[in-house]
């Protein structure tokens, strides 16, 4: 019989676990009104300062919250394992489960694992400060899949990142010590045994996983570029491919409000043009879902109102797998604001898509294309799930 507990707050029940990415989720009945840290949307950056909050080597070092800080040394994990950030904030055992945030608070990662006496055994190689965290993303898919609501955010363009201590004031409250009763002794974690501190199994990339990731993309793709000029067509479109229920730009809404608001956004800026950047595609899938991210560049323009715009902004899609898939989340972040272009403008003929952007242009909030995919581009998808 195993229970879990917080010192500070009191007992865990209805526990969620995904033995496949190492994580777990629980209630507390006494944690409401308890801050939280938001995911970060945006996908990190290779070099970017964060610091790591937990409680290692509990029993040995005091009781209270430690911090440590580093940069993300590499954006994939051993073996290139696209779940896991490489990490230079030092982990130990009590680490496990902690948040890995950005300069500003918001969780880019879940501490994991460590490259220590298991790899130096198996390869006479001491490796030195070596560290894992499982990315923000996987861990929005598997709250998910188990119907755990969250916060995703990003900063604001002009937000100023935090100093290590401000950033320790926002972050500390938000970060409790978890302890696992059962088996005649009290484990204290974060999450996770601290024996999971050991690097993490790499996770070799059947034919089947790359599939499904390549059929994602391909319903992203679709998603976003595909032409069409038909109003009425591009709505039918849409609402096959979405949910009944959407996280949309990170509030639950209905079909029925999704497509409003693209209608709306549709008869605004008749004429649109959208196109993936080169190189900017993330694909990650786990417990039953596939979310893809990336980049894409925009020209938005109406004859009507003499207006046109463009800019570059960031897109993230979680596609449910499965014999019908569906997209049932879907978010943005201003990359470079949208700007007024003159009547001068000629750098190609804007055409109108098969897909509908969802707010309007302004240096805050850049168009975000809503389209869909016909029944071949689903079906990879429902094979291979």
């Amino acid at each position: 019989m195993h229970y879990y507990q917080c010192p500070a707050i009191g007992d865990g029940s209805d526990l969620a676990i995904d033995k496949q990415n190492d994580l777990a989720a629980f209630r507390l009945g006494d944690g409401e009104g308890k801050p939280f840290l938001p995911l970060r949307r945006s996908q990190p950056r290779l070099g970017e300062d964060i610091a790591a909050y937990g409680f290692p080597l509990t029993g040995v070092l005091s009781d209270s919250i430690k911090v440590t800080t580093g940069n993300i040394n590499s954006l994939v994990g051993i073996e290139n394992d696209t779940r896991y950030l490489q990490v230079s904030t030092p982990l130990q055992p009590g680490n496990s489960g902690g948040p890995v945030v950005d300069q500003w608070g918001s969780i880019v990662g879940v501490s994991t694992a460590v490259l220590g006496s298991g790899f130096t055994n198996a390869t006479g190689i001491a490796a030195q400060n070596v560290n894992f965290a499982i990315r923000s993303n996987v861990v929005e898919l598997f709250l998910q899949s188990r119907g755990i609501q969250f916060d995703a955010a990003d900063p604001a363009s002009d937000a100023k990142p935090f100093s290590t201590a401000d950033l320790s004031d926002k972050v500390v409250p938000s970060v409790v010590q978890v302890l696992c009763h059962g088996g005649g002794k009290t484990v204290a974690d974060t999450a996770i045994p601290p024996t999971a501190a050991e690097a993490p199994a790499p996770r070799s990339e059947t034919s089947s996983d790359a599939s499904i990731k390549e059929a994602a993309v391909e319903v992203v793709r679709n998603l976003i570029e595909r032409d069409g000029g038909d109003a009425s067509s591009s709505l039918r479109a849409v609402a096959s491919i979405y949910a009944d229920s959407i996280s949309y730009y990170g509030k639950q809404k209905s079909i029925a409000e999704v497509l409003a608001d693209k209608r709306d956004y549709f008869m605004r800026w008749p004429e649109r043009d959208y196109r993936i950047r080169d190189g900017s595609l993330m694909v990650t899938c786990t417990n039953g879902a596939c979310m893809v991210s990336g980049i894409y560049d925009w020209v938005v323009r109406s004859i009507p109102r003499n207006k046109q715009a463009q800019g570059s902004a960031r897109f993230s899609y979680t596609i449910s797998l499965g014999a019908n898939p569906k997209i049932i989340s879907e978010a943005g972040n201003v990359v470079k604001p949208a700007r007024p272009l003159g009547a001068a403008f000629s750098v190609r003929t804007v055409r109108a898509r098969w897909f509908c952007p969802a707010t309007t242009p302004t240096p805050a909030e850049p168009p975000s294309p809503q389209a869909s995919c016909g029944p071949a581009q689903q079906a990879p998808l429902a094979a291979a799930a």
